[in-house]
């Protein structure tokens, strides 16, 4: 018996979880570099662009953007352009976990994610600390030094982009979710970067339950050290919205309050995803556009608010605009995944669900 009502409701839940993922992702992949597209910039390209309020994928560049320009890959991510999914980290590790646990099951051992890696994915399509980490599993050495050694991107959100599959398998049950990305994140990561893996999971399962979004944030910030870094600044971004703050002004003094840790640190991500998600109130395009707009690690940001604001909605309460361009297809550098359907992984992540029910 699944704690979200009907079979039919939760296929629909983890369908919405995927492809809110894959839609977030792009529409933050053609700004992805925090440290050059800052929120005043990406808003600055979105006005030259007549795309404000932002309702749809990134626009094509309009003039030249103060000399700086989209990532390479913008022209398979921008509104008109997209026929199916390009292929990304944030959607790759999904992928791997889904083929972990149909792999290993719900027992899988943090060794056995490492194997998986090197089985599975490319090591020119890892990055930070994933890179490091597979470096060190291919010279033998074993978690949790995997994790530390020559590491030091340890804290940063490559973690938290790999937990949604814990969520979307555990439903409503946001501890269980947060103890499976725990299992996974200690492999690279440490402190508030394993932390921000926890959190992430438990925002996606208790996505499936929770009355609000704020409820599911709530949730989730009850699975990590009160005391943590991250804990502390969610609840920052959380008293800030309480007090009826705008969205900008909220992330302006957050963003000085986490200034020098740089752009892909889980901590500064995880305000603007907080912000993301409670203004946009469930609303799936107003979240993930805020996400977005926030700056930083764009795509990973955008992937996350997708995969909650799919999951809180539903995908056939999703837009099209955000769903069509999709074609139900995912490339992917996993082995043996790439030209997937979106529609047979989220089945087979509800088989999942089933099998562990």
């Amino acid at each position: 018996m699944t704690p979200v009502g009907t079979e039919p409701e939760l296929a629909d839940r983890i369908l919405g979880g995927w492809l809110g993922r894959i839609a977030g992702n792009m529409l933050g992949k053609p700004v992805e570099q925090g440290d050059l597209w800052t929120r005043e910039r990406i808003d600055r390209y979105l006005r030259q662009a007549a795309a404000l309020p932002l309702t749809d994928y990134l626009p094509e560049p309009a003039v030249e953007s103060d000399g700086f320009e989209l990532r390479p890959e913008w022209r398979q991510c921008v509104r008109g352009r997209i026929h199916g999914s390009c292929r990304d980290d944030d959607v790759d590790y999904a992928i791997l976990g889904l083929d972990l646990l149909e792999t290993y099951g719900f027992a899988f051992s943090t060794e056995q994610v490492g194997e998986l890696w090197l089985l599975r994915l490319p090591y020119l399509q890892t990055f930070t600390a994933e890179r490091a980490t597979y470096r060190n599993l291919a010279n033998g050495l074993k978690p949790p030094l995997t994790a530390t050694y020559d590491n030091p991107y340890q804290e940063w959100i490559g973690a938290l982009i790999r937990a949604d599959i814990y969520g979307w398998t555990c439903p409503g049950v946001p501890r269980r979710a947060a103890s499976l990305a725990r299992r996974d994140a200690v492999l690279s990561h440490t402190g508030n970067g394993v932390y921000g893996a926890m959190w992430a999971a438990a925002l996606v399962s208790a996505a499936f339950t929770a009355p609000t979004v704020r409820h599911a944030v709530d949730q989730a910030l009850a699975v990590i050290p009160g005391s943590s870094r991250l804990a502390r600044t969610v609840r920052r971004v959380v008293s800030l919205h309480d007090t009826r703050m705008t969205w900008e002004d909220t992330l302006t003094t957050v963003s000085e309050e986490t200034a020098g840790l740089g752009w892909i640190h889980t901590i500064p991500n995880a305000a603007v995803l907080t912000a993301g998600l409670l203004y946009g109130d469930g609303d799936f395009t107003r979240t993930i556009t805020l996400t977005v707009r926030g700056g930083l690690d764009t795509d990973s940001n955008g992937a996350t608010a997708g995969s909650v604001a799919g999951v809180l909605t539903g995908a056939d309460a999703i837009p099209a605009q955000w769903t069509e361009p999709l074609e139900d297809t995912v490339r992917s550098a996993v082995f043996g995944f790439d030209g997937v359907r979106i529609s047979e992984l989220a089945e087979r992540t509800r088989q999942l669900t089933e099998a562990e029910t």
